[in-house]
């Protein structure tokens, strides 16, 4: 990743969706040739002079000092994940080193074990699936059957079409990914896997390059999703997100439910009728769960 472009993309493409009035800027009856705020009102928001901002913007400026990178920050309104993509960009170019393999350690095995009750699993770099229980598995897809460079959440909602019918909000989902694996890019510059996989992504998925090219970044923390099983129907979840101490590579995902509702009692439908069976006598069809408030 050409890491100039992309911070001059970035940069454009958030002052691009800042209007004067928003920043409380007067107007000064210029007109106004491009969308958003001009180079000359960031500099003037951040207390800088137009000449620096246009070298930074252009990749020309250097280092910045903490103090003008949170100035930027405040000037183009980021959010969070947002300044942290931001600070990724304007970081010294890191050295090609080799990034290691990753492992799970055997407590969050355990862990994902323990919670069987609904679905958990841990992402890695570039969202590569680490380790899923086995409800993670039965309400996305089986990782583990998959061969394990393939064993990718992004790979999942974007390449397998069986996810555009079992994940509600499809489109919604999928342009929240790609804004994961962008901020995955402005961290790691040189991981030739994600690479290889944002290039398979732009060949094969005609919306990834629109989604891309936005420059959204995303840190996925907490929200909601939507599943529509062939089995047991819709289930509704209310996800958490954690880094485990000890690995900020790592993200431990759990999918909760509220107890009693509908979605929990398709849950144990599903895990009673997927449980590993130690006998071969017929077992009876599913029956559909009560209705209930979703």
């Amino acid at each position: 990743m050409d890491r100039s472009r992309e911070l001059a993309d970035f940069l454009r493409s958030r002052r691009a969706r800042i209007t004067p009035d928003r920043t409380g800027l007067p107007a000064d009856g210029r007109a106004r040739r491009v969308p958003g705020l001009r180079r000359d009102e960031v500099a003037r928001l951040a207390g800088v002079s137009t000449e620096y901002y246009t070298r930074l913007e252009q990749g020309r400026a250097g280092n910045p000092s903490p103090e003008v990178t949170e100035a930027l920050a405040r000037a183009l309104q980021l959010d969070p994940a947002e300044r942290e993509h931001l600070i990724d960009l304007l970081a010294r170019p890191a050295r090609r080193a080799p990034i290691s393999p990753q492992r799970v350690r055997p407590g969050l095995h355990l862990m994902l074990q323990t919670l069987d009750h609904v679905p958990a699993f841990v992402l890695g770099r570039r969202t590569d699936v680490l380790a899923s229980n086995r409800l993670a598995r039965e309400v996305l897809t089986d990782f583990d059957a998959l061969p394990a460079p393939q064993r990718n959440l992004a790979r999942y909602y974007l390449l397998d079409p069986k996810a555009r019918d079992r994940t509600g909000d499809w489109e919604r989902i999928a342009a929240e990914t790609v804004a994961v694996l962008r901020l995955e890019a402005g961290r790691y510059p040189h991981d030739r896997q994600l690479a290889d996989l944002v290039g398979e992504l732009t060949l094969r998925v005609p919306e990834f390059s629109s989604w891309w090219n936005d420059h959204r970044v995303l840190r996925r923390t907490y929200g909601t999703k939507h599943y529509h099983h062939p089995l047991v129907g819709d289930l509704h979840f209310s996800y958490e997100s954690f880094q485990p101490p000890g690995d900020p590579d790592q993200t431990l995902c759990v999918y909760n439910v509220e107890p009693g509702s509908a979605t929990a009692q398709a849950l144990q439908l599903l895990s009673n009728w997927t449980a590993p069976q130690h006998d071969t006598r017929p077992r009876p069809e599913p029956t559909a769960p009560p209705a209930g408030p979703q």
